[in-house]
């Protein structure tokens, strides 16, 4: 199993180190501590695994919403075939496979995240005791294991330190980790899930995380190292700064997210001054304002056609004059 582990490990090692030194070679060409070069080097880490894994959250959202919007028919095989728990299974893998949806596409930036979560956990566990990995060199080793920020080594756990600063530091850290956990996953519940898929096993699997991987890393954090709970921390951050942005503009159907687009979209048209499109039978100026002339044939906004008289010249009226007061004179018995 250490063999394993060790052929698996080894190749993420050289990758994170890597990335790790390019980032710490450009803070460190900044006026900073080597705590804080570190540290900030770690967040470009973050930064780097998080914006090549973009391609896998556009996938989770869609997945994400394809699994909401077939739950109201995954509710219709569920009573049609309770009784049998083998076709209920074939009717609802044919549903995923018909619309697309893979249920377990949601997790993969979770899955993908955690081997680079363990590997990051063993760099620093193994800098703090001044053993370097991958690209990683002594000396470098003992900048990590020496290097602090607010008084606290970004090397040091919460477990077995008595530094003031290395214990108020790391419970931040752990509250901090767990709140952003639990609001990544609360956003996602409450803003961008329809009324219908609130219930069934998609929502109880939701609701299952949302309360399970908080407590599993605010119990697990206690072991992590300073630097490591900076890298889940910014990595929560950045997850909820995407999910909002991607929400806010692309919300699923019939959800608060959506309501919400549509009345800042109505606020912009209105704000713009395009208004809202009048009804018919009616003008631009309100219901019951009356109709005026639309064009140069006399057309009415939205009513019925009236014809306008022609132009006379002056000495046209003049002739038509003699003639009108004529045939309005009695005839003579």
């Amino acid at each position: 199993m250490g063999d394993l582990l060790s052929t698996i490990g080894t190749p993420l090692y050289y990758a994170i180190s890597a990335i790790w030194l390019a980032w710490h070679r450009l803070f460190d060409l900044l006026p900073l501590s080597t705590g804080w070069t570190w540290t900030l080097a770690i967040i470009g880490v973050t930064v780097t695994i998080r914006a090549l894994l973009i391609p896998l959250f556009v996938r989770q959202i869609k997945s994400s919403r394809n699994m909401q919007l077939i739950q109201p028919k995954v509710k219709e095989l569920q009573k049609k075939y309770g009784h049998d728990r083998e076709r209920l299974a074939q009717e609802t893998m044919k549903l995923y496979k018909e619309t697309g949806t893979n249920p377990f596409a949601s997790c993969l930036p979770l899955i993908l995240q955690m081997p680079i979560f363990l590997a990051l956990f063993h760099m620093l566990s193994n800098a703090a005791h001044g053993t370097p990995k991958g690209f990683l060199s002594k000396a470098d080793a003992t900048e990590i294991e020496n290097g602090s920020i607010f008084g606290a080594r970004i090397s040091a756990s919460l477990t077995g330190h008595e530094n003031v600063n290395v214990v108020v530091l790391a419970i931040i850290l752990v509250i901090a980790m767990t709140a952003t956990t639990f609001i990544t996953q609360r956003q996602l519940m409450s803003k961008n899930m329809p009324a219908d898929a609130l219930s069934g096993p998609y929502a109880n699997q939701q609701k299952i995380l949302l309360y399970v991987l908080p407590i599993v890393f605010a119990v697990g954090g206690i072991a992590f190292p300073v630097g490591l709970m900076i890298y889940w921390t910014t990595s929560n951050l950045w997850t909820m700064c995407q999910q909002f942005y991607v929400i806010r503009n692309n919300p699923a159907p019939g959800t608060p997210a959506a309501k919400a687009k549509e009345e800042r979209d109505r606020q912009k048209r209105l704000k713009e001054g395009h208004g809202d499109e009048p009804e018919s039978g009616t003008t631009p100026g309100g219901a019951g304002s009356p109709a005026r002339p639309g064009g140069p044939d006399g057309t009415a906004g939205g009513g019925a056609q009236r014809q306008q008289p022609k132009r006379q010249s002056r000495e046209q009226r003049k002739r038509k004059a003699p003639n009108q007061s004529s045939q309005n004179q009695p005839k003579k018995d």
